[in-house]
């Protein structure tokens, strides 16, 4: 297991003055010098962190998984660590350890590399059940308990896993509880041709990561995700998401539905998608933007024993619930 600390390298040009609007197109454009030809995935991480979630990538090896999650600390001015799962990752290791100090003779506590604004769990799946769960409290309470006592995690607080398709040898499959904790999950995909002709041209994308530069700092998320909590939601819009999660629990293709919690990290991340288009007020189309990243993970077809996952499911939610009832 390896971690590692990013210091961020802020720009002298960045100012809290900058209005919502200009912020965003900041950020937009600094990843996607980095993350070329994935404007749609850069988006939804962004929305995710906006909507104060936790993101999970999963995708193939090499398809810019850890690149992205490095740059979207780097451009939000945040502090980072990057802990390297494997099957011998003990939860020790991620959270940190009491050791005996012979100066003062007593324990005192080493902070893992969980202590850090956004965490990468990089290849989660990797790791056991057992390293899994050590993320369970921190990721839902913001908090880790060592020994009886509570220990606040830095705010804000952010994990973004990385996990190989389950269909890969050597992987311990997320469980229902674990994935839950993700506000969203996406996949990078490969790039379009024009893309990976420009990334083939461009060389090493860990050096132009490494010459990229903060444009926020956690002031300027928190005025973010504050913007996005005062985008509005009409009744309407409320009705709408209700007769997808309703649809979810009683057509007989679900294993199960889709829980309250599901529900709002649909609003959530709505709000966020909004927030990051211009406006104001949810519509139809912000909540179908975003409905694949937040339901597949949290849904699964009830002959699909081998929990392949819900993409078919969030399909067919899109296409048999109508917007208005």
């Amino acid at each position: 297991m390896t971690s590692n600390s990013t210091s961020i390298r802020r720009s002298s040009s960045y100012t809290t003055t900058l209005d919502e609007k200009d912020l965003i197109g900041a950020l937009n454009g600094a990843l996607n010098s980095i993350l070329l030809g994935k404007e749609v995935q850069v988006n939804l991480a962004l929305a995710c962190l906006i909507a104060r979630g936790h993101l999970l990538i999963e995708d193939l090896p090499g398809m810019g998984k850890t690149l992205l999650s490095h740059a979207l600390a780097r451009v939000l001015g945040l502090s980072y660590n990057r802990i390297q799962f494997t099957s011998d990752v003990l939860p020790a290791d991620v959270i940190g350890t009491s050791v005996f100090d012979r100066t003062t003779s007593d324990f005192r506590f080493i902070e893992g590399p969980l202590f850090a604004q956004v965490v990468l769990a990089d290849e989660i799946n990797r790791a056991t059940p057992k390293s899994q769960s050590a993320l369970l409290e921190a990721m839902e309470e913001r908090q880790v308990t060592v020994e009886g006592q509570t220990l606040e995690l830095p705010q804000p607080f952010i994990v973004i896993a990385t996990q190989n398709p389950v269909t890969q040898t050597g992987t311990f499959p997320l469980p229902e509880s674990q994935l839950d904790r993700f506000l969203m999950r996406i996949e990078l995909g490969y790039p379009e041709p024009d893309a990976e002709r420009e990334l083939l041209r461009g060389g090493d994308r860990r050096e132009v990561l490494e010459s990229l530069e903060s444009v926020a700092d956690p002031d300027a998320l928190r005025r973010l995700q504050a913007a996005a909590d005062e985008v509005k939601v009409s009744d309407p819009l409320i009705d709408y998401v209700q007769r997808l999660v309703n649809y979810s629990r009683r057509e007989a293709e679900f294993a199960f539905g889709l829980s309250p919690r599901g529900a709002l990290a649909m609003l959530q991340s709505a709000r966020a998608w909004a927030l990051l288009h211009g406006r104001s007020h949810v519509v139809p189309e912000d909540v179908q933007a975003v409905l694949p990243s937040v339901v597949e993970h949290r849904l699964r077809e009830a002959a699909d024993f081998a929990g392949h996952g819900g993409g078919a499911l969030a399909q067919k939610l899109l296409s048999s619930v109508d917007v208005v009832g």
